[in-house]
């Protein structure tokens, strides 16, 4: 228990304090926002701050703080560690930085806003991986729901049905305003995933009978599997650390700010709200099935959902079965739909489409939907979910270069870069000793990955140390998108 709550009191300080002076580095100042500049009724609605915070939280965190916390236990508490440290020092930065960078160019989609300071080629590559990205995050949050409502329904509503009715939910809240459903259902929902979090942890706290493993009691935790820790963890771990997924979704909030100084609670406030959450779950899971085997083996037998479901309902009886419900299905839907908006936007602002006329909206959402639920139907969810993993730190990796440039195009000393530098440097450690490693990758041996990876990020850093004290600091890019 003294482990749960110092990492808890660590990720409430480094949002008062890191938070802070990451906000301090960024230079918040009274400019304008896009939400303010020209409001359009669609994309660039003004909101209240605690209803964006509500939202961004829930499009961020989706099923990833619950079910990635519950697999990342099974290395042991030590996973306590990537989720404060990776949550403060990396996801923090990283969800302020995408937001704000966005904020600073008009909303702009986060393949934008890279292009703008990594490169015309980036550029490319970026809105082609985005997009990628996107469709397979919402593919797989549908399909997903889909198979777990059709077990509670009779057998004459199947999948396939289901999986119709949330594919028509995504074109409706894809194409429609966001503050018609979105605006309206998330806060609601963001609530209640806040609410079941809170239950778990004080039903773990208040019943004697469960023990909360220290970390001190873990070092010598086996991973069921056999699979390293390294590079594993860090990946299996993502919306409860770092994600790049958060970058895709930050600027459709970045659009509906009022003012600049909402930054720091709405992007770096929610992803240490995250935090929280995936702390809470990791807990939980090891907690509850006392130790990493058993929690292995319940997860393998039963799957994600039905451990969520044991573990709500036993802690908190009824209302704990009907957060969980709300929690696996409802919280997979709201982070697919956002998935898809934020699709559309991206490709919006690569063709310089206006999103404000009807025609265009549907010109766009309709394809997507339909790619969608090709997808689907035809791909096998397993292997989608496998390269989304990977796509994903991949992306966080790629935002926070991005992150550590404009930094520098910003005149501060080098040093405040390596706020971003830093935690770039080990996602790209992270992401290529993965790939090399994992079964959907290359299968290399740790011998060959371990320095392949460590090589690519030192040379990554490299590379940016010679920007830094070569060319020094430039003008902030000013041309808005």
């Amino acid at each position: 228990m003294i482990t749960f709550f110092l990492a808890l009191i660590l990720l409430v300080a480094g949002f008062f304090t890191y938070g802070r002076l990451v906000e301090r580095v960024f230079r918040i100042d009274d400019r304008q926002t896009p939400a303010v500049a020209h409001p359009d009724g669609v994309d660039y609605v003004p909101m209240k701050t605690w209803r964006i915070f509500l939202i961004q939280l829930l499009n961020i965190a989706g099923l990833g703080p619950i079910y990635g916390a519950l697999s990342g236990a099974c290395w042991g508490p030590e996973v306590y560690l990537w989720i404060v440290f990776g949550t403060i020092l990396g996801g923090g930065v990283h969800d302020f930085l995408a937001g704000m960078m966005s904020e600073r160019h008009d909303g702009a989609s986060i393949s934008e806003v890279v292009g703008l300071y990594m490169g015309k080629a980036v550029t490319f590559i970026m809105r082609v991986f985005s997009v990628i990205l996107l469709l397979l995050i919402g593919i797989n949050f549908s399909v997903g729901p889909a198979a777990l409502i059709a077990v509670l329904t009779p057998e004459t509503l199947n999948t396939s049905f289901w999986l119709a009715v949330i594919l028509i939910y995504y074109l409706c809240a894809t194409f429609l305003p966001i503050d018609k459903i979105i605006g309206k259902l998330y806060p609601v929902f963001g609530i209640c995933l806040i609410i079941m979090a809170v239950g778990i942890a004080g039903s773990m706290i208040l019943k004697s009978e469960y023990h909360m493993p220290e970390l001190w009691e873990s070092f010598d935790v086996v991973h069921p599997e056999g699979l390293p820790k390294w590079a594993m963890m860090f990946v299996t771990v993502a919306c409860g650390a770092i994600s790049g997924f958060h970058a895709t979704q930050s600027p459709l909030m970045a659009r509906c700010m009022t003012s600049e100084r909402e930054g720091r609670k709405v992007f770096y406030g929610a992803m240490v709200t995250e935090g929280i959450i995936a702390l809470i779950w990791a807990c939980a899971g090891v907690t509850f099935y006392n130790g990493v085997g058993p929690l292995s083996e319940a997860l393998a037998q039963y799957g994600q959902g039905s451990v969520v479901y044991t573990i709500s309902t036993t802690l908190m009886g009824p209302v704990g079965g009907v957060l969980a419900m709300i929690g696996v299905i409802a919280c997979p839907i709201t982070s697919g739909d956002t998935a898809f908006r934020a699709c559309r936007l991206t490709i919006a602002d690569w063709f310089r489409i206006n999103q404000s006329k009807v025609t265009y909206r549907a010109a766009l959402s309709v394809p997507l939907l339909a790619v969608g639920a090709f997808a689907a139907v035809s791909l096998p969810f397993e292997i989608l979910w496998r390269y989304f993993s990977w796509s994903n730190q991949t992306l966080a990796m790629m935002v926070l270069w991005t992150g550590a440039v404009f930094l520098l195009r910003f005149g501060y000393p080098p040093i405040c870069c390596f706020m971003a530098a830093l935690p770039a440097t080990f996602m790209s450690a992270v992401s290529l000793t993965y790939i090399l490693q994992a079964p959907e990758g290359f299968q290399l041996s740790t011998s060959i990955a371990y320095p392949a990876g460590i090589l690519f990020a030192l040379a990554c850093l490299a590379v940016f140390l010679f920007r830094v004290y070569r060319k020094g600091p430039q003008e902030e890019v000013e041309t808005p998108l």
